[in-house]
């Protein structure tokens, strides 16, 4: 242990590692637990709560992952220009943590069930609050998303490169820790019942909990405040870059006749306004960004993990966690086992190779959960067809015969007019009993899309109007188990490792020094845009079969990944740190011949 007081903070030293980093670190657990946590049941809560269709909840999911993954371009700008990045993580802390508690009270039922049937009277109250949660939420978790790790970098000195490449390690593992408990905890207290009128699924405690985890983690941040070195805002590189590129391309607009010369590379347009260094160094980040932009399709495959596999897996036999558990296992692995094979193979297996590979895999995962969905498909009932209903006579004996018009198997099917007079609507289930007054209506249930959500079907007959309830089985339970999923994410999970790792290490080991925030920006903006396209596809498609669409996203990205292994067979591996040193050289050499000058200058003035 060791202490000293700097200037503006307490410099507390813990086995040569700066106390306040252990703050960050738990800090990190308990944010990402609360993001991945709410992340878990977010799909199942907008179909089963909020009874929304699977493309419209399909639709909402992304559009605010999306979001989660722009906003850390709002948070780096203002954390580098104007708050830092100790208030920016505070305020958006709030934020974040206001924002989990208000989606959780959206999701209470009792809300405005004034009648206490267990649905509330007025799910447009629900759906506001859910709304204005999920924007909240996604202005938190974005907004501090580019600034907690390289906060954490902060509290180190120039003389501690290992104990900040171990805190790194640390942080990594700190969120996959967080998520893996969270996608364990949270899905289990859904699946608990709760409620004051009626028990039905658990999601206000489902979205409490991570509520609690946030405000957990803006105590512990709080606390460590004292402690926290606190770089004051130096100045947003990314604007500077921008202003750098804009200027080029416009001044390059200008000169276009043939009398101004060609330059090297339309970047140096920018060199009457902008040094030669800066101008360098976004060379470099272009180079990366342009490989960039096969990328989102990747995401777009990736993240639909959390809403169509979801769904998936809801209509089939089983209930476990894969995902997380999957990446605990594989992470490891391929770093301790599968590289080191590799290399002792003597393959020059880079970065962009394995991102190439991974892009491969995540495809043929969509394959698997294709075929997956064929074996699910083919264990729904048959349904009837447009102005057509189905129906079922039970012999009940001495008793009237009970009809019931219902999706069934193995059943007459006659027109709803031929079947009932009364003009009921052929897309409701209902129940009716013959009695000798005609035909009584005993229940209706809409069955809109019910061969997307069905796990088992029941119908009940009460029999002379006795409290004798009879029980039919009328759709069986899926026979297809979860167990058939592992296939899928296991090669996702392995698409992941080696896309998003090497990902992270080859844009980190090919920006400049001052630009790395630069390119992180720029990576998770690939995430948004893959979830936009995902809106996108499931809004403008016409595939009314699920299998069908995933072999369309299969295809695209398989096409996107023999694109990008075409872009990065002509990249050029660079060192940043040799090119900075040289430029750094050549403003020395510049420096001391303008001082030489000077100098000449000065001896010539005063002989005269």
């Amino acid at each position: 242990f060791g202490f000293s007081k700097n200037i503006g903070f307490l410099h507390v030293l813990c086995f040569g590692f700066p106390l306040s980093i252990f703050f960050i670190v738990i800090n990190e657990f308990c944010e990402r637990f609360s993001y991945y946590g709410m992340k878990a049941v977010l799909t199942l809560y907008f179909t089963r709560f909020l009874l929304w269709g699977d493309n419209f909840a399909t639709a909402i999911y992304h559009a605010f992952v999306a979001l989660c993954y722009l906003t850390p371009i709002l948070g780096a700008i203002i954390a580098d220009s104007w708050l830092g990045k100790f208030k920016t993580i505070l305020y958006l802390s709030i934020v974040y943590a206001i924002g989990q508690v208000v989606l959780s009270v959206g999701s209470i039922s009792d809300l405005t069930d004034q009648n206490q049937d267990g649905s509330p009277d007025h799910i447009a109250v629900n759906v506001a609050l859910s709304m204005i949660g999920l924007i909240l939420i996604a202005l938190g978790t974005g907004g501090i998303k580019p600034c907690v790790s390289a906060f954490g970098g902060d509290q180190f000195e120039d003389d501690q490169e290992k104990q900040r490449s171990t805190f790194f390690s640390l942080f990594y593992l700190s969120i996959n820790a967080g998520s893996l408990l969270s996608t364990l905890v949270t899905p289990t207290i859904r699946a608990s019942e709760c409620g004051i009128h009626t028990k039905q699924e658990c999601y206000p405690l489902a979205f409490g909990v991570p509520a609690i985890l946030m405000a957990v983690a803006l105590v512990v941040f709080i606390i460590g405040s004292k402690m926290y070195k606190k770089v004051k805002p130096q100045g947003n590189i990314m604007l500077e870059v921008s202003k750098c590129v804009g200027f080029a391309i416009k001044n390059r607009f200008r000169h276009r006749s043939k009398e101004f010369p060609k330059r090297e590379h339309w970047l140096d347009w920018a060199s009457e306004k902008y040094d030669k260094r800066l101008i360098a160094q976004t060379k470099m980040v272009l180079r990366v960004l342009f490989l960039y932009i096969p990328l989102p399709m990747f995401w777009a495959v990736f993240d639909q993990q959390g809403s169509r596999w979801t769904l998936q897996a809801a209509v089939m036999n089983g209930d476990f966690i894969v995902n997380p558990i999957l990446i605990v296992i594989m992470v490891p692995v391929v770093d301790s086992l599968v590289y080191p094979l590799i290399k002792k193979c003597k393959l020059n297996f880079t970065a962009l190779k394995k991102m190439t590979v991974g892009m491969f895999l995540a495809s043929m995962a969509f394959v698997a959960s294709a075929l997956v969905q064929v074996q699910i498909d083919k264990t729904y009932p048959v349904f009837p067809a447009a102005g057509q209903t189905q129906i079922k006579l039970i012999n009940l004996g001495a008793v009237a015969a009970t009809v019931q018009f219902q999706p069934q198997l193995q059943n007459v099917t006659v027109a709803p007019n031929e079947a009932n007079n009364d003009g009921y609507d052929s897309n409701i289930m209902q129940e009716f009993m013959i009695t000798s007054n005609g035909l009584k209506s005993l229940a209706l249930l809409d069955t809109t899309d019910l061969h997307e959500v069905f796990s088992a079907s029941y119908a009940i007959f009460c029999v002379k109007d006795k409290l004798s309830i009879n029980y039919f089985e009328d759709v069986a339970p899926n026979t297809v188990h979860m167990a058939w999923q592992i296939p899928q994410y296991f090669l996702l999970t392995c698409a992941e490792v080696l896309f998003s790792v090497s990902g992270l290490e080859f844009s980190y080991s090919q920006a400049p020094s001052n630009m790395k925030s630069v390119l992180q920006a720029g990576w998770l903006l690939t995430v948004a845009v893959g979830n936009i396209i995902v809106l996108i596809v499931t809004g403008a498609s016409t595939i009314k079969e699920q299998w069908a669409e995933y072999v369309l996203f299969a295809a695209l990205l398989l096409a996107v990944c023999i694109i990008f292994a075409i872009m990065a067979s002509f990249y050029t591996y660079i060192d940043p740190n040799e090119i900075e040193a040289q430029l750094s050289e050549e403003e020395k050499e510049k420096e001391k011949k303008d001082q030489d000058d000077n100098e000449k200058a000065a001896e010539a003035d005063s002989r005269m």
